[in-house]
């Protein structure tokens, strides 16, 4: 069968062949054949529903790096897997949607909408920080309050232990702090600064001049949840039966995986998947992911270190999460299947619901 060039081939496929190059060294579409003394790339027209695919795929805005794993797939597998995005894609668009909505109703003073929606939501919570089978010090740190959620994960050694829990103790004082709804994102981007100043003062102290530790915090409002993210740490959400992650490790590993140049299954196996991209210092110079989120009864929350995330795979978090079981019931479940899978390392994690006021509460944070 004649070969097409890759101008004609990317006109019959409705791509440009500067895709068709990216997705060649992506190793998504290799060509048929390639031009020992050019380079010139040739095509097999029995390649063009592989490549159309690629660009609907790409149309649903999905990242390249899943659009490899979908394509590794039997047909039946990838059906369910693009199932599955766009189950995510819809609960994303759902919660901004919803935060779109607030935002218009507050700017156009519509309402009291912050007020009446602070009498209608709570949390109930439950955290647990436990040491790793083959440690000997716990440098993770889990706090659940009835308005804060965090989770540190410090650099192992005593600088390490010292930091975590100084950047969550920064962040406490927001619990009694009246906060407006509409300056969430910026009271919790200063108590992050404070945290980072705290663990600066600690490095100061150290014969390695250096500390170091991963923040993931939620701060809960009315119906909206701010969340500050920076390093490994996780934040996941349950909704209607559904896991989501709603925040990426800010590691070296996934910078790579973002590129398209490391597979999801590569990395977890990855001998630096652990080696941070990005964390608080106390040098002032990494800045956290900010994000507001809306809530709705019915949510659960997980935050947790990668010493859960990295042995209890989605599909077994998914598992525990969905069940009916109360917060500290589902994180005492967690550890069990932690310790189970070896416990390399320390596990802290914190589980919040998302409850009407009118649900008995009594002992929730318990």
């Amino acid at each position: 069968m004649r070969l097409l060039t890759i101008g004609a081939f990317a006109r019959a496929a409705r791509l440009s062949p500067k895709a068709l190059r990216l997705y060649d060294q992506l190793g998504l579409l290799r060509p048929a054949a390639v031009d020992g003394e050019s380079g010139y790339r040739f095509y097999d027209p029995a390649q063009l529903e592989q490549a159309r695919l690629i660009a609907w795929m790409r149309r649903l805005g999905m990242p390249l790096a899943r659009i490899r794993r979908v394509c590794d797939l039997p047909a039946p597998a990838a059906a369910e897997e693009i199932a599955a995005y766009w189950q995510q894609v819809l609960a994303e668009t759902a919660t901004r949607g919803q935060l779109a909505t607030f935002l218009v109703d507050y700017l156009s003073g519509r309402g009291s909408t912050v007020e009446e929606t602070a009498t209608i939501l709570g949390i109930r919570y439950a955290a647990r920080s436990e040491l790793g089978l083959v440690r000997t010090s716990n440098e993770d740190t889990a706090y659940a309050g009835p308005r804060l959620l965090a989770v540190a994960d410090g650099v192992r050694g005593a600088s390490g232990e010292l930091a975590s829990a100084a950047a969550v103790n920064a962040l406490k004082p927001l619990q009694t702090l009246a906060v407006p709804a509409d300056d969430m994102l910026g009271v919790l981007a200063d108590a992050v600064g404070e945290a980072d100043r705290a663990i600066g003062e600690i490095a100061a102290s150290t014969a390695s001049g250096e500390a170091v530790t991963t923040l993931t915090a939620l701060l809960w409002s009315g119906s909206r949840l701010a969340l500050a993210h920076i390093g490994d740490t996780r934040a996941y959400l349950v909704r209607d039966g559904e896991l989501f992650r709603i925040t990426d490790d800010h590691t070296y590993v996934q910078v790579l995986v973002d590129e398209g140049r490391l597979s999801a299954e590569e990395a977890a196996s990855h001998p630096q998947r652990s080696l941070l991209a990005r964390a608080l210092t106390g040098t002032g110079g990494a800045q956290p992911e900010l994000s507001l989120h809306g809530a709705v009864a019915g949510d659960r929350y997980l935050l947790c270190s990668d010493g859960l995330s990295t042995v209890v795979p989605d599909g077994s978090l998914r598992e525990v999460l969905t069940g009916p079981d109360a917060p500290q019931q589902v994180l005492d479940e967690l550890v069990v299947r932690a310790y189970a899978a070896g416990a390399p390392d320390n596990i802290a994690c914190v589980v919040a619901d998302v409850v009407n006021l009118e649900t008995p509460a009594a002992g929730s944070g318990q």
